[in-house]
């Protein structure tokens, strides 16, 4: 019987150093967007006579807050169109008895603040204020927690496949075949769990399967063609730049505008954002501006990954190491 020879205590204390960085990154990674994030930029309309909404719009930016960004517009029911295209978070109606339109749909955080907002509105009015749901959530989801939560395995997913048809398929096309495959079947199967059966998903269910299957097949299709280009080294490499960067700035959970700096806005250039907003608008939002975007970013990851492993693939043909040394041209015994 082989013995295997004892690991020595340095690469044991190296291993169990690393291990320990890995951690306390994903740990940062993922805590780091909760901890910084506050409530600002909120894009909220204003409509009524201009004195109210030049009092209201001061009250709401006493003390130089940056909570809200303010629009006037017109009419009630123009607040209610910039809702509904995600525009905007809320409104403020002053055009008869004050009203605050929200949409728990757009974000259970915002509605809640703007809620809080109403209470004060309605002490200076001496009358209380109503609260109009623009776009609610959908009964089996109230708190929007199952759209939240579900961005995350849906990483997860195409993480998974990429991973796994990069080591286990050998072959080009192979790959690339068996990551479309996956994307589709995979996309049926899990809009099937979180449409009809947990009925976290709204709206039509072939469009929010194609959704499902072109963000998994652009996450997939990334790891598969860094993979292609880089090797072993590429996974890892396309693992952190999703899970680690991408994923904790999705905004999947709050508004981009909530996250420190720029990140929120980058974070819909990686396809956990996009995805994640995807899903949201056409499930609640389905004349949202922000469709089209959404839909661009994940299909132009899905293909740039497909040309990486393509461009990876003809790299290893044209760079073959063949073997011309004397013993490698002799004859082979018969």
């Amino acid at each position: 019987m082989t013995v295997r020879p004892h690991t020595p205590y340095k690469r044991v204390a190296g291993l169990a150093v690393l291990l320990t960085v890995a951690v306390s990154l994903l740990v940062l990674a993922f805590s780091w967007t909760s901890v910084t994030s506050s409530a600002k930029d909120i894009p909220l309309d204003v409509s009524g006579p201009a004195a109210q909404v030049r009092a209201v719009s001061a009250a709401l930016e006493a003390g130089g807050s940056d909570t809200f960004v303010l629009t006037t517009v017109d009419s009630r029911a123009e607040a209610v169109e910039r809702i509904e295209n995600r525009t905007a978070l809320g409104a403020v109606v002053l055009d008869g008895p004050p009203e605050i339109l929200t949409t728990s749909a757009g974000s259970p955080i915002v509605s809640q603040l703007l809620a809080t907002v109403a209470a004060k509105l309605g002490q200076q009015e001496g009358a209380a204020v109503t609260v109009t749901d623009v776009v609610p959530l959908a009964d089996t989801d109230p708190r929007g927690a199952g759209l939240s939560v579900a961005s995350f395995p849906l990483v997860l997913m195409g993480l998974l496949g990429g991973v796994l048809f990069s080591l286990i398929v050998a072959g080009t096309r192979q790959r690339i075949a068996g990551v479309v495959l996956y994307s589709v079947v995979g996309g049926l199967a899990v809009t099937a769990i979180l449409q009809p059966v947990l009925q976290i998903l709204q709206g039509d269910f072939l469009v929010n399967a194609a959704a499902i299957a072109l963000s998994t097949l652009g996450t997939a299709a990334f790891v598969l063609g860094l993979h292609s280009l880089l090797g072993q080294k590429g996974i890892p490499l396309g693992a952190i730049t999703l899970m680690f960067i991408a994923n904790p700035i999705s905004a999947a959970t709050q508004p981009a505008q909530f996250l420190v700096g720029p990140w929120g806005a980058v974070g819909q250039w990686f396809v956990p954002g996009s995805s994640a907003t995807l899903l949201r608008d056409l499930s609640y939002f389905p004349d949202a501006a922000s469709l089209g975007f959404s839909w661009s970013v994940v299909a132009v990851w899905a293909l740039a990954g497909i040309a990486l492993t393509i461009a990876g693939g003809v790299f290893r043909k044209t760079h073959v190491v063949v073997d011309v040394t004397p013993a490698a041209l002799e004859p082979v015994a018969a």
